[in-house]
């Protein structure tokens, strides 16, 4: 399933979601830009979970919060770059642009902990802003689970455009996640997809969210002066 859009409206401008992504985007095109030295740049910026077990410190607090921003190709990018857009603003509406700003940062941070606690000597550097973006998945499921999401099913050859409940979108990719993610335990050490980073970035949004969900998304209404 490819989501596209949903049908839920934000009452603010989600300016730190535009912001979110244009630093995305901008890491991204400055690193096309470097051609091969952008490898390099990457083992040397990019988090590595054999470096964070072998003792922490701020360098791989850095390495962790650049890594949130680096992306190793244009579908990496334009996948996660949907899911921010299409469920982001809403979750941003809901928490703030302050708190908003933490709790994706927070949720980069969680994901790549879990990423490290299963694969604590990877010596494979960890890219992608996916598992700050799971969180944002899972505090949307907490917060709008009625909310209808536009989204293309496969049915064989062809994709079909319908409406869906953002609870089976949502949950079915969490499924999708856990699944590969135990399959995932045990594996060589040949790179590919963090499922485990997704899997703990979403379970802290989905933390958050049962937190913050009583907060609310609409300002008072206005006084009628009769």
């Amino acid at each position: 399933m490819i989501p596209i859009r949903d049908e839920t409206k934000t009452r603010t401008t989600p300016i730190v979601n535009y912001l979110l992504i244009l630093a995305n985007v901008a890491v991204f095109l400055y690193m096309l830009l470097l051609g091969p030295k952008a490898d390099s740049l990457v083992y040397q910026y990019a988090m590595t979970p054999a470096n964070v077990t072998s003792g922490l410190d701020f360098g791989d607090i850095r390495s962790t919060l650049i890594s949130m921003f680096m992306h190793a190709g244009w579908m990496h990018l334009i996948g996660n770059m949907l899911y921010l857009w299409i469920f982001g603003d809403n979750v941003e509406d809901h928490l703030g642009h302050v708190g908003y700003l933490l709790f994706y940062l927070a949720g980069g941070f969680v994901a790549a902990g879990a990423h490290v606690l299963v694969n604590p000597s990877s010596q494979i550097p960890t890219v992608g802003a996916s598992g700050a973006i799971a969180a944002v998945l899972g505090a949307y499921l907490i917060f709008y689970p009625r909310a209808r999401v536009y989204t293309f099913v496969p049915l064989g050859y062809f994709m079909r455009l319908t409406l869906l409940p953002a609870s089976i979108v949502l949950v079915m990719w969490f499924v999708l996640q856990l699944f590969n993610g135990v399959l995932s335990i045990g594996a060589a050490d040949v790179g590919g997809t963090a499922f485990w980073a997704h899997i703990g970035g979403f379970v802290f949004g989905v933390v958050v969210g049962f937190l913050f969900k009583n907060r609310s998304a609409t300002k008072p209404a206005p006084p009628v002066w009769s």
